[in-house]
């Protein structure tokens, strides 16, 4: 059975896409980097960037790459000598990216994160930071697991969980998954026959999660169960999730083509930017507040706006970047709560100037506005004849590169 056209046309119209490559399809029959496979989905991705997309991959493979330049047998079991291997691995991985992304006239970045670079608070801006810049620059991040590093990670075959976490990080519209099977099946179509591809899951259930079994490949240490685990992540957080056959010739044109309908989609449980602005609204203690004038207020509740400094007039409180803040009008009411993007020292430096001004003042500029769009819940309690919160949809203002982005964050 096809899902209808319309629940698969939010997949066609996403701007910004992770899409994750496993070890099992960047693998060559003899263990090693598949470069033709690579320099395949390299022009599925730069096709994507020609039609106004932005692209983040999250890749596999390191180990895998470095048990064949290693001439190993097998793949390692103790622990140091996968680090070892995936250290050796990563020099081909990134290699063979540059390589081919080069060919179509794009540059790479590379990173390297663990599950406690994302768990850090500091480290988690100071990443959205960084690769918000590299988007805006046109070039393509290649997301890793730091093997040689992790412990657990590896044991875990986390890239799949790392990619989840990436698109939460890059506020990504979509995850894609690529693995060496077309996406969820029923059963095991490798062990049984009768498995049937399973085209659209509205909730991960526990019903679900028995499909994706124990499934491994040979090539990474994950399988089934932790793709979906990681679709139900990145649904937690918003974003839909495509598990499917990166091997396929063609295959992100296919998982992005409503009509054709491949791989296995997994549904958001609500809408991002919603769920996001519940949580600033009523999850979050302030740190402090923001007294801003009659205009700013004006532009926030009727259009839609961002704070800028110039709309800022006193700072109340000692908070760091990424601190939920309460925003008073001129007469002391609360209108709004968002998130910061400087601390309350450096705020109180560029209130009332303009966003031009504000690297001349820190020395760095991380982004023109206080307070996105998309960080701001407007008050729920405010008067009924006040201007309803309007429908902007997701924002694709990015941060700037700071030369100081290694800030304190409360």
């Amino acid at each position: 059975m096809t899902p209808p056209v319309e629940e698969r046309r939010f997949v066609a119209d996403a701007r910004r896409i992770v899409v994750k490559i496993g070890s099992g399809v960047l693998a060559d029959a003899a263990g090693g980097l598949d470069r033709g496979r690579i320099e395949a989905l390299v022009a599925d991705v730069a096709t994507l960037r020609a039609g106004g997309r932005s692209v983040v991959v999250v890749t596999s493979g390191a180990v895998a790459a470095g048990v064949a330049r290693l001439g190993l047998a097998q793949r390692p079991r103790i622990i140091p000598h996968k680090q070892a291997a995936a250290a050796v691995g990563q020099i081909g991985v990134m290699a063979a990216y540059e390589a081919a992304f080069g060919a179509r006239g794009l540059r790479v970045a590379q990173i390297l994160l663990t599950r406690d670079d994302l768990a850090n608070r500091r480290r988690y801006l100071n990443a959205k930071h960084a690769m918000m810049a590299l988007l805006e620059w046109g070039v393509v991040p290649v997301v890793n697991e730091n093997d040689t590093v992790v412990v657990e990670e590896i044991k875990l075959g986390d890239n799949d969980n790392l990619s989840a976490l990436t698109a939460t990080l890059v506020e990504a519209d979509l995850l894609v998954i690529l693995s060496d099977v077309a996406g969820l099946y029923t059963r095991d179509p490798r062990l049984h026959a009768d498995a049937v591809r399973v085209p659209l899951v509205t909730a991960v259930t526990p019903a679900i999660e028995a499909m994706a079994g124990e499934s491994r490949g040979h090539l990474g240490t994950g399988g089934m169960a932790t793709k979906l685990a990681a679709a139900k992540q990145a649904s937690a957080s918003g974003i839909p999730t495509i598990i499917a056959d990166g091997r396929a010739p063609g295959t992100l044109a296919a998982v992005l083509d409503p009509a054709r309908a491949e791989g296995t989609l997994v549904l958001p449980v609500a809408d991002r930017l919603a769920r996001r602005k519940h949580w600033i609204a009523y999850t979050l203690k302030p740190g402090g507040a923001l007294v801003v004038d009659e205009g700013a207020r004006r532009a926030i509740l009727g259009a839609g706006r961002s704070l800028l400094p110039s709309g800022l007039r006193e700072v109340q409180g000692s908070f760091g970047v990424g601190a939920c803040v309460r925003c008073l009008g001129p007469d002391g009411v609360e209108f709004a709560r968002g998130l910061v993007s400087y601390s309350a020292a450096e705020l109180d430096r560029i209130k009332g100037r303009h966003s031009r001004d504000i690297e001349g003042l820190l020395g760095y500029k991380v982004s023109d506005e206080i307070v996105h769009r998309d960080d701001l819940a407007l008050d729920v309690h405010r008067d009924a004849g006040a201007a309803a919160e309007p429908d902007t949809g997701p924002a694709r203002a990015v941060a700037a590169p700071a030369a100081k982005i290694d800030r304190e964050v409360s």
